[in-house]
């Protein structure tokens, strides 16, 4: 009988079993650092994997985020284009002396409504006349502007920050006309 503190036998080398050295420290076998290397190569994959999938996350949230802005805009836009007859109609009261008791009320509070929403109206007599913001519907000259002038404003332009719902309606007034005429038909009368 043997103890199971005794040293253990090594087989004979004659009987045909192999007597294996035990490994050096610091060595590794070889099928060992293969496997490793293609666990650290498919670690780094999936690594690459996740950090494509996290930068794709967080650029549709940016776009779906700023995408919500753009139609939160629109749909403000597109209801207070809606009421732009409405403060027409109101102006056009207000003008005619209308505007009273508790009628003026209800259009203070429409005013400030659609005021506390962004829409700011635009367009006064006097302007230099800007084709972004203004649309021509009479011309003519004069000798009191140098530039070309807004000289009366038929209809109130609205914007919302820097997008125009309505351009202002204008009469625009030019400097007054050169008497002379043009270049080519002065030498033409001429001849």
């Amino acid at each position: 009988m043997t103890s199971d503190h005794e040293a253990p036998t090594h087989p004979d080398p004659d009987q045909g079993d192999a007597v294996t050295e035990p490994d050096v420290e610091g060595e590794q076998p070889s099928a060992s650092a293969g496997v490793e290397d293609e666990l650290r190569a498919q670690l780094a994959d999936r690594t690459l994997d996740l950090q494509r999938l996290q930068a794709e996350y967080l650029n549709y949230k940016r776009r779906v985020d700023r995408d919500r802005e753009v139609i939160k805009a629109g749909a403000a836009a597109q209801v207070l284009s809606s009421l732009l007859p409405v403060l027409d109609d109101l102006g056009r009261a207000d003008e005619h002396g209308e505007l009273q008791g508790g009628f003026k009320a209800v259009a203070d509070s429409l005013r400030q409504a659609v005021t506390s929403h962004g829409l700011e109206a635009f367009g006064t007599d006097g302007d230099p006349f800007d084709p972004n913001v203004h649309e021509a519907l009479m011309h003519g000259y004069s000798d009191d502007v140098e530039v070309t002038t807004a000289d009366k404003v038929l209809q109130t332009g609205y914007r919302v920050g820097d997008r125009v719902l309505r351009p202002a309606r204008v009469s625009v007034v030019e400097p007054s006309e050169p008497s002379a005429a043009p270049d080519g038909a002065a030498d033409d009368a001429q001849a």
